[in-house]
Parts: C-alpha cells; structure tokens; sequence
C-alpha cells in the first residue's frame, strides 16, 4: 500500500464540500456529492481502470475484471461521498499529526474543542501514528471519505500488482447515505455483486454484522397564530406546544440514556414558528418489531400535546429508512466469515460487534446483496472531535486486499 498517497487523497475528498441535505428531494442532494464524484471517476479512469462511469444520479461504478480467478464470486466494496448535515462540511481544515503523541489535543479553528482520551478511549491507542482531525470549526468528513480513499487505494494497489489473483470486482460509491437515501437508485442487476463489503465503520479490526433498524418521525404541529396584542385566548403557539411533545419523550429511551442493544426515540431537529412547527425523531432499534412501539410513543405524546394545547394539530408520518442487517446476512454466511477469514491471514483478530446506526449495506443488505461493514479508521464522526487514523485506514486496505483472496479460492 502506497500510505502517502492514499492520505494525499484523503485530504484531497475531505476539502469538496458533500454535506447531504435532507430537505430536499433531489438526488443527490448537494452537488458537492457530483464534484467528488467526477474526481473519482476521472483518478480511477487514471489508474487505468477503463469501465468506470457517473450516472444521472451521481453513482459511481467502476468495474475490474477478474485476474486469474473468472469463475469466482463477484465481490463488490462501497463507500459513500457524502457526509452528515449535523455539522458543516464546508471549508474543511484537516490537521495531520503524524507521529502522534497520544495526548489530547486541542484544535487550532477554536481552542475550546478538546479532543480528550476521557471522552475518546481510542485516541491513546493511536500513539505513534499518522492521524487526521479537523480544527474545530467542522467535521473532518472521514465518515466516509476515509472509506472512498481506502477504495481508491485497494485500487490502485490491484493494478500496481498484477501477481495478486482476484475474481470479478465491483468499487461502488454511492451518495446520501447520512439521510437515508444511500442505495435508493442503486441497481443491483447492473452492479451484478454476490458479495458486497462497506468500508464505513470505526477503529480497526472490526466487522459490523448487526445495525439498528431505523424509521424517521416527521411530526407536524399546527398552531394558531395572530398578533401577540390580541392574542388572549386565540393564539396557539406551536412552538410551545412542540416543546410539550419533546418533553414527554421519555428521556430513558433516547441516544444519550441508552447504549448495547437498547434503542432509542431521538428528536434531531425543532423548526418552525408559531403557525406551525416541525420535529424530526429518528426511531431506533435492534429489534425492528419494537420500531411500532417507539412510534406509538410519539402517537400518544402528540395525542396529550392536542389534549393541553386546544385549538393545535399534531400530523405524524413515519418514513421507513434501513432496517437490521443480521437479518439479511443469515442468506449468506460466508460474507462474515471470510470477513474474519481474511483478518485471521494477516495475523489479526477481527472483533465482530454491533452499530448502533446503519450504513448502506443495511439496506443493500435488504435488497439482497449481503453487506457487512468495515473498518475504515473513523473516530468521533459527526462531530468536530473528529479525526482519522492513516494507520487503521491502510489497514482497511489489507483487509480488502485478502478478503479478495478468500473469495478467490472459492
């Protein structure tokens, strides 16, 4: 593996701002998420890598002939270009600090974010490594830019050396898969995988074989608005009335009470004024049946909002997202396996655990593709504590390298 250039172009994605952006309906929904893309695609066209092509929604799908092995398996590993709306991705600053030291450190954009082994267990581990972290002011966008450049690494690692023997290969990257929208126009004919491997999961080692199952709430509160001066026993505040319905959330099922396999009801996003007001909750469990549980609470949350705020109407719609991977994965046990397999080769003890979150193999999953998720050297994404390691993203690389190998002697 070439690990300087691998991080050149890490650096290279994380500046193109792909922020997904759930309040519209496009696809993709940021046009940075194209920009990245036709950079992909014009390196891999590069590599020499010939039949690689954008379609109309942004999807990238490069194609490399099989080496060696033409009855094997068709193997496929995805990432995806775009990165999560909680926090800007807009005019990425990334720090590299090589050699790191292991202590906390405090980033430059704004002094009062501290990166703290207290609250990052992981962060002394990397000592003695090349890590990656934003300065403060907004996330690194490793999640999954650091998956896109593990990819385009394993790569060109493949034409690089012609003596590694593999089967048919597919590299997908896809777009919007913060919002749920991931695999929506992915058309798994085309692709033409048996297999498929996200690399879209945190520290090293680790292979993700359950996910959550998820559902989004939108909730609507509907008030009564007019001038504050003749207001008296005609105004209905929504906003007020959407403070009511969040704090009857019970607080022992959201993300910050809750951990393992307990999930959760997480209200996101509060917009709006006092005609009307919009909540987002995101529904969350391992055991997809309890998703109708969860939603019931918000039902008779917003049932008792009505009650006390007379005059205000609460409209609720549920929208289906991803749902539990393991479900999925039974139908075709080899993809953990060889997962755990190609680890084992390289003289590494693979960690098999749970995401309390989905990614695209979720849902690629669903649709049939057996997925599981990859490390790809991620820590405190989402966030402006963010920060990458070189080292678990070159090992990442590896492990694709001899999962290709294990499905080749099939």
């Amino acid at each position: 593996m070439n690990s300087e250039r691998l991080l050149q172009r890490f650096l290279q994605y994380v500046q193109i701002n792909t922020t997904a952006n759930e309040r519209t309906q496009d696809y993709p929904s940021s046009s940075g998420q194209l920009e990245l893309g036709r950079l992909v695609v014009s390196q891999l066209q590069q590599m020499g890598i010939a039949d690689v092509q954008q379609d109309e929604h942004g999807i990238v799908i490069a194609k490399i002939p099989a080496r060696g092995r033409p009855t094997a398996p068709v193997i496929a590993f995805n990432a995806h270009f775009d990165t999560s709306p909680e926090t800007s991705g807009k005019n990425v600053r990334p720090n590299v600090i090589r050699n790191f030291d292991g202590n906390d450190i405090r980033l430059a954009g704004d002094p009062s974010k501290i990166i703290t082994a207290e609250k990052c267990p992981e962060l002394p581990a990397a000592r003695g490594q090349t890590i990656i972290t934003t300065d403060g002011t907004t996330l690194l966008g490793g999640d999954d830019k650091a998956g896109v450049a593990i990819m385009m690494e394993l790569a060109n690692t493949l034409v690089e050396f012609p003596e590694i023997e593999h089967g048919p290969i597919r590299l997908l990257f896809t777009c919007d898969e913060e919002i749920g929208r991931g695999t929506q126009h992915v058309d798994l004919a085309s692709l033409g995988a048996d297999v498929c491997y996200t690399f879209d999961g945190s520290g090293a080692n680790t292979i993700d074989h359950e996910t959550f199952s998820a559902d989004m709430a939108e909730v609507v509160i509907h008030g009564v608005n007019i001038h504050p001066a003749i207001a008296k026993g005609k105004m209905v505040n929504a906003i007020r009335a959407a403070s009511d319905l969040i704090a009857r959330l019970p607080r022992d099922s959201a993300p910050e009470t809750t951990d393992g396999r307990t999930g959760f009801v997480h209200p996101y996003s509060l917009e709006g004024g006092v005609g009307a007001a919009t909540v987002r909750i995101i529904i969350r469990d391992f055991d997809t049946s309890k998703l109708v549980q969860h939603a019931d609470l918000i039902r008779e949350a917003a049932k008792e909002t009505e009650r006390r705020f007379v005059g205000a109407q609460v409209e609720i719609k549920i929208h289906k997202q991803y749902r539990n991977m393991a479900d999925g994965l039974t139908q075709e046990p080899r993809a953990v396996a060889f997962a755990v397999a190609a680890h084992e080769r390289l003289g590494r003890k693979a960690n098999l655990s749970i995401i309390r979150g989905g990614t695209d193999g979720s849902q690629l999953t669903e649709k049939g593709l057996p997925t599981p998720n990859l490390s790809s050297g991620q820590h405190n994404f989402h966030s402006p504590l963010e920060w990458a390691s070189l080292d678990e993203m070159v090992a990442a690389c590896e492990v694709g390298i001899a999962l290709l190998g294990c499905w080749a002697e099939v």
